[in-house]
């Protein structure tokens, strides 16, 4: 399941993807169309901003924009820089790998191999779906 702030930021990235290109978009106004608490929002936006998805300008004019085109950023991207692995379990995850404690071999485990699958699955669907395509639909 998607935690809070992952399907909070992938909302808020949507709404800023639907703007008019390159303007910055206000916490508040984010906060207020999507339901999103400002205080939890503008912590997601800082997080997306330190992986360089987002930029900010301060003053009139200013708020929060899409630093990179949103046909590059793919829905994976977004739920690795927010919630980290997309793998159900540590030992089949690509980028965050960890063996199981309680697996003496990995190798010969049927839910390791059962999770890969799924895990693949999952990551074609995701990688496949970039912000331009969720902010069409």
């Amino acid at each position: 399941m998607l935690s809070k702030k992952t399907k909070y930021g992938l909302k808020a990235l949507i709404y800023i993807a639907k703007q008019e290109a390159a303007m910055p978009v206000l916490i508040s106004d984010i906060s207020e169309k999507e339901q999103i608490p400002k205080k939890f929002l503008e912590a997601i936006l800082l997080d997306l901003k330190k992986f360089g998805i987002l930029g900010s300008k301060k003053g009139k004019g200013g708020g929060y924009y899409l630093m990179k085109d949103p046909k590059t950023v793919t829905a994976a991207t977004i739920i690795r820089v927010l919630d980290g692995p997309i793998a159900l379990l540590p030992c089949v995850s690509l980028n965050f790998y960890e063996k199981c404690d309680d697996c003496p071999d990995e190798h010969a485990c049927a839910l390791n191999h059962f999770l890969a699958q799924v895990r693949d699955s999952t990551l074609e669907m995701l990688q496949n779906k970039t912000l331009y395509d969720l902010s069409v639909m």
